[in-house]
């Protein structure tokens, strides 16, 4: 498997890689990567972690699932390829990104999120892999486990971390963010469905973002690519 290495997510990942789950989540993965098509590329399926090393985090934004169309998927929540035509959701993240600070421009042509991983946006889908073309085919008990104990590691960090929860199903996992030095900043979900019809243009979420962190002495994020 391609574990993160060298940085500080891998007590994490040699504390959980001798449990049954992770065991039984990585027979899973070995079997659908042989017989399925299976999104992202089995050398991506870890990239949140590796470009988000754990100590540097300061916001967290969860996903769902990874795009299950060809050549979108990377392994970080809403990114897309380089390349690749932005998603409705990508395209309404950057609209709203560039409302907040007053930015009358074309959006971006990349949906490449990387350069936000690199600066302690930690883009996590839940569900880390997908079959293609079909959505949620990867939601099984085994992610779940794994997905709380990532949380569980970011809450025993005592230091200014945003979690932007977009939608319902984002919000849902609320309840394992504990931490009184965290903040929780709720929409609604990007998605043309949910954010037309309120509470995703104009809530203000990424500004809200970094005057935290600047509150705190945080370095803010540069959520547009220079």
């Amino acid at each position: 498997m391609f574990f993160p290495k060298n940085n500080d997510w891998d007590a994490i990942f040699d504390e959980v890689k001798d449990k049954d789950y992770f065991i039984n989540l990585l027979h899973f993965l070995d079997s659908e990567y042989k017989n399925k098509i299976i999104y992202p590329s089995r050398d991506e399926l870890f990239n949140a972690f590796k470009l988000t090393p754990l100590n540097e985090i300061k916001v967290v934004i969860f996903g769902q699932d990874p795009y299950p169309n060809p050549n979108q998927a990377m392994g970080l929540a809403f990114s897309v390829k380089e390349g690749v035509a932005l998603p409705p959701s990508l395209k309404n993240i950057f609209k709203e990104i560039y409302s907040e600070y007053g930015i009358n421009k074309e959006l971006p042509k990349s949906g490449d999120l990387t350069y936000l991983a690199k600066q302690g946006v930690l883009l996590l889908n839940p569900y880390l892999t997908v079959v293609a073309h079909h959505p949620l085919s990867h939601k099984i008990k085994e992610y779940d486990l794994f997905f709380k104990e990532i949380v569980a590691a970011i809450e025993s960090l005592n230091k200014p971390i945003v979690y932007l929860l977009w939608g319902n199903n984002a919000k849902k996992y609320e309840n394992l963010i504990k931490n009184p030095n965290h903040l929780v900043i709720k929409t609604s979900h990007p998605s043309p469905l949910s954010a037309n019809q309120g509470g995703w243009f104009n809530s203000g979420c990424f500004l809200k973002a970094n005057e935290f962190l600047k509150s705190h002495g945080s370095e803010e994020i540069k959520w547009i690519k220079d």
